[in-house]
């Protein structure tokens, strides 16, 4: 199998257009691999074709003449090419406008998830309370409750009299 530039010299060959010692290593080379001497037959025939199907094209116009359309037509091309430009602010228009909109739509994501992590009270459009509650049975009967539910404790808190207020008190309040 020949690399790019074996295959390039092996072109260059064909044409005619390599140094005598080239040339020479070319030709001691074909004798050798006959993978290198199949391409040189595929590119003898391929030149052949061309050269058959080249010579029945007549072009109406002088050379001179046919490339200077070419060069017009190219120069012109590039001269549109400011005015399909044009079309683009359009396009700049869009990403202005979606920038800004795409950095307020993460901007509401966060206060959304923000507002879901510290849930506001049942008053205030919020679902379950996430502050602990403090709840009594009656006025006075010196039991709390507290609930947390992120923690997921209740404690109940009862409130007997103290020592001191069994000391102060009337003995015929107490059983003996």
């Amino acid at each position: 199998m020949m690399d790019h530039a074996s295959q390039l010299k092996l072109q260059a060959f064909l044409d005619g257009e390599l140094p005598e010692k080239e040339a020479r290593d070319m030709a001691g080379r074909l004798a050798r691999e006959p993978d290198a001497a199949a391409l040189l037959a595929e590119l003898r025939h391929t030149r052949q074709a061309l050269k058959g199907f080249e010579s029945d094209i007549r072009l109406p116009e002088t050379r001179e003449f046919f490339w200077s359309k070419i060069q017009r037509d190219i120069a012109r091309l590039e001269r549109a090419e400011p005015a399909a430009r044009a079309s683009v602010p359009m396009l700049a228009w869009w990403r202005r406008m979606l920038v800004p909109a795409s950095a307020f739509a993460a901007l509401a994501l966060m206060v959304v998830v923000a507002a879901r992590q510290w849930e506001l009270p049942v008053g205030f459009g919020g679902g379950a309370r996430s502050t602990p509650v403090l709840e009594t049975a009656l006025d006075d009967s010196g039991a709390f409750t507290y609930r947390d539910q992120q923690a997921g404790v209740t404690l109940v808190w009862l409130s007997y009299p103290g020592e001191n207020e069994l000391a102060d008190s009337d003995p015929a309040d107490t059983l003996q």
